[in-house]
């Protein structure tokens, strides 16, 4: 019989609820398909639709304002070194060692020191937000002078400073290098870096800092990548979630939210809430290119439109064989000469000029950009060509 929209989906949820049939015309053939078979079909189609969208934690595309880390520095001496310190023409670190014997009661000229078992470092660090006296963080031990490896060093009491000059935490222990450096007379084995390191757990809290970032009425999210869009939906995603209008996208980087009354007191609750709200991020469409390395990243929403391409390499090589023409046999005034002689090669590659279909998807593009068969430092120049002719739906950003 023939029914209206709404008696069809009242219809339609009652044979769902009794589990029948439903026969489906299609290409000349009749099928009898179960309400559960096309209900899975829905729920299979939906999850592939969810994890196509690819949404990420408001967590992990932005942060709060005021509530970051401070970086922390500081000068010290690593001891314990096998000969691989810093040597007399590094005349800080001398005045550093007999400053230092100094405090502990030895008095010595620092033009007196000859030790190659010591370097000058500087010390760095992150005093993390809301951290408390006592707290232990990592620092990291880089050389200052011409100490080849800090292997086996032990960074001695060193104070750290934050940018106004403070003392806000103290380093000290033994330095973990990964890599090494030894040699002995002019032959030398190095691998990786070794005048560097870090110490795990060496730096100690000796200050706090009084953050009120939460104490407020609102808070305001700061986005890693600014974009009008991802704002905007991290708003929206944040209202459904709480259930009221609370957020509101200033700009491309800020996105304000008012704390209701019922979590006033419950501002580190409603964070938490707020951290694990997920949205789909969105950008512009970059190309990053890497000249120096000749490497080419490109974003999943790039789209080249239709052209033509035509790539070939002309390369041009010059040899040169010195041969050597001596006088005859007791010749008086005879000489032996050299003369050069020069051999010029040059190869030209003939490539066929091809057309490149329009790009829907980033695998579409991969595969027409693999068609023409070019390197990666070829390929640079060609996505830069196509920049130039206007085919390519994106921002093009060389490094």
């Amino acid at each position: 019989p023939k029914l209206n929209s709404s008696e069809k989906v009242h219809s339609l949820e009652n044979q769902i609820k009794a589990g029948s049939t439903l026969c489906l015309i299609g290409d000349g053939r009749v099928r009898e398909i179960t309400m559960k078979t096309i209900l899975s079909a829905i729920l299979l189609l939906g999850f592939l639709s969810a994890t196509d969208a690819q949404a990420t934690r408001l967590k992990d595309l932005a942060t709060v304002e005021g509530v970051r880390s401070h970086p922390l520095i500081g000068y010290g001496l690593v001891v314990g070194l096998q000969g691989t310190g810093d040597d007399i023409q590094v005349p800080f670190t001398q005045q550093s060692i007999a400053s230092l014997l100094k405090r502990m009661g030895v008095v010595i000229p620092a033009n007196a020191l000859r030790v190659r078992n010591v370097a000058a470092v500087m010390v760095t660090g992150k005093l993390p937000a809301y951290a408390r006296v006592g707290q232990k963080v990592d620092v990291s031990v880089a050389s200052m002078g011409n100490a080849r490896s800090l292997t086996g060093g032990l960074l001695i009491l060193t104070p750290l400073r934050g940018p106004d000059g403070q003392i806000y935490a103290s380093a000290q222990g033994p330095i973990t290098v990964g890599g090494f450096n030894f040699g002995r007379n002019g032959t030398s084995v190095q691998k990786n870096h070794s005048a560097a390191g870090t110490i795990s757990n060496g730096g100690s809290i000796e200050r706090a800092i009084n953050n009120n970032a939460l104490a407020k009425e609102e808070l305001r999210f700061i986005l890693s990548q600014p974009d009008f869009t991802t704002a905007f939906r991290i708003a929206t995603e944040i209202d459904k979630t709480v259930g009221e209008k609370v957020a509101f996208a200033t700009d491309a980087t800020n996105v304000t939210v008012k704390i209701p009354d019922s979590y006033q007191n419950r501002v580190v609750e409603f964070l938490a809430r707020l951290e694990s709200v997920e949205v789909e991020p969105d950008g512009k469409s970059r190309v990053v290119i890497n000249e120096r390395t000749g490497t080419v990243v490109l974003g999943r929403d790039v789209r080249i439109a239709p052209v033509a391409v035509a790539h070939g390499n002309l390369s041009v090589e010059i040899t040169t064989e010195t041969s050597v023409s001596q006088p005859q046999a007791f010749s008086q005034q005879g000489q032996t000469v050299t003369a050069d002689q020069s051999n010029i090669v040059v190869n030209e590659e003939n490539n066929e000029l091809k057309y490149l279909e329009d790009g829907g998807s980033l695998e579409d593009v991969v595969a027409a950009l693999n068609s023409l068969g070019a390197t990666p430092r070829d390929l640079i120049s060609i996505l830069q060509a196509i920049k130039a002719a206007g085919a390519l739906d994106a921002d093009l950003e060389v490094r």
